[in-house]
């Protein structure tokens, strides 16, 4: 799915949002979210090359058995934008774990542009096929542009995360930024974004403590830095990261991931 198929499915979502929610959005702002909307369509460019595969062995020089690390989610997790593997969010976060731990880390990645919620299902069941150790989700922003229901949403991460625990994974997830930091977006479609996007953090977080995972709130650790210097934390298309971007996203996850990872047993220095 390219730049100008996703940004068409992010207006048509929040315009879904905008025409359902008729008590809160006059028809005349109505009117001009489409205007909006179109004018997005324009600037938004063509996507250049899928995200690199980022997976396998890191931290070879290290003995014993590696630990297992699985990412999941949509393409915020795959790394779209990247342009070489050690630059996509997954392999920052493994080789950063492998030095921390001490161990070697083997990193597959079931995630993939353009996944849902729904998604996670079957990403799940490829992530179980390795027995991972570790459980690192990022989902939600496509939910948010498609109009996807947030409460069935929120259950479908639950559910994968209490999978994942069932077989002793430790589960980790980013929960849904702010989307009305994207730089195309003016009032009042950001504020749409923004509403929808703090909506689905909200019951995303419940759903994942519930499950027995740990969330982390991507609004509040990451968005101030995109808001500060969008130029450098976007990418060419101005919706996913630049490899600045996705660097900032490993730095801010890496602390709350280790402290869960503490508590839970895993990490004890």
């Amino acid at each position: 799915m390219d730049s100008r198929t996703r940004s068409l499915n992010l207006v048509t979502g929040l315009i879904g949002a905008a025409l359902g929610a008729v008590v809160v959005v006059p028809a005349g702002m109505a009117a001009v979210i489409l205007g909006q909307a179109r004018g997005v369509q324009r600037v938004v460019p063509l996507a250049v090359q899928p995200p690199p595969r980022g997976e396998g062995l890191i931290g070879r020089r290290f003995p014993g058995r590696p630990l297992t690390v699985a990412i999941l989610g949509d393409s915020f997790a795959a790394g779209y934008g990247a342009t070489r593997p050690r630059e996509t969010l997954g392999v920052m976060l493994a080789t950063a774990l492998s030095r921390r731990l001490g161990r070697r880390v083997q990193l597959y990645r079931p995630a993939f542009v353009g996944a849902l919620s729904s998604d996670l299902p079957h990403q799940v069941d490829a992530a179980l096929q390795h027995t991972p150790d570790v459980a690192v989700i990022y989902i939600g922003g496509n939910d948010v542009t498609r109009f996807s229901p947030l409460r069935s949403a929120a259950l479908h991460l639950g559910e994968a995360v209490r999978r994942l625990r069932a077989v002793g994974c430790h589960v980790i997830v980013g929960t849904c930024p702010d989307l009305g930091v994207l730089p195309p977006l003016r009032p009042p479609l950001r504020w749409l974004a923004t509403l929808r996007s703090q909506r689905l953090a909200a019951a995303q977080t419940a759903a994942v403590v519930a499950a027995g995972g740990h969330p982390i709130a991507l609004a509040d650790l990451l968005n101030p830095f995109f808001r500060a210097d969008p130029v450098r934390m976007f990418g060419a298309d101005r919706f996913h990261p630049s490899p600045d971007g996705y660097a900032r996203a490993a730095a801010v996850t890496l602390p709350p991931l280790l402290a869960a990872l503490r508590a839970e047993g895993l990490l004890t220095r």
